[in-house]
């Protein structure tokens, strides 16, 4: 990272990100073209690396693109406020950030959808115990990253 006097190295203070984050932005490969999408998430933190999980209609071009090349790469940004001054150079934008690279997997295993599912439902809800309709597990493709690469970056301090 150029600059380092933004990166956030801190574990705690990525997965903060990460849980007041309401969209990702996750980047795809289609053929020789990028192609990015916006996304609601879930992500699993039992491991060194946060696991995310979305979830998708059957088919698309965003399951063309993952079926085609697995490799993903994903942005979570908040805290998003315009800094203004009297000279034009020292306006600026508030933000904190995390970046996460990894490989993606279409799921087919009920329990590992269900898993995903519950994940994305406790991120927006903070509940869990969540019943579903069996029918959505046929319906609904579930889709999981696992992160091999993470950064976060931050300009000013956002509340």
């Amino acid at each position: 990272m150029r600059r380092k006097d933004r990166e956030i190295t801190d574990r705690e203070e990525l997965y903060a990100i990460l849980t007041r984050g309401r969209v990702c932005h996750l980047a795809l490969i289609d053929g020789s073209e990028p192609y990015v999408v916006a996304l609601n998430y879930g992500f699993d933190r039992e491991t060194d690396l946060p696991v995310f999980y979305f979830h998708s209609a059957r088919e698309g071009k965003k399951i063309d693109c993952i079926r085609a090349n697995p490799s993903g790469c994903l942005v979570v940004d908040i805290g998003h406020e315009l800094v203004t001054d009297e000279s034009a150079c020292d306006w600026g934008m508030k933000y904190a950030s995390v970046v996460a690279r990894g490989k993606l997997e279409i799921l087919e295993d009920r329990d590992e959808k269900k898993k995903g599912l519950d994940l994305l439902m406790r991120h927006y809800s903070d509940r869990s115990g969540f019943s579903y309709d069996t029918r959505v597990f046929d319906m609904t493709t579930v889709i999981r990253m696992v992160v091999t690469e993470i950064s976060g970056k931050r300009n000013r301090e956002i509340e």
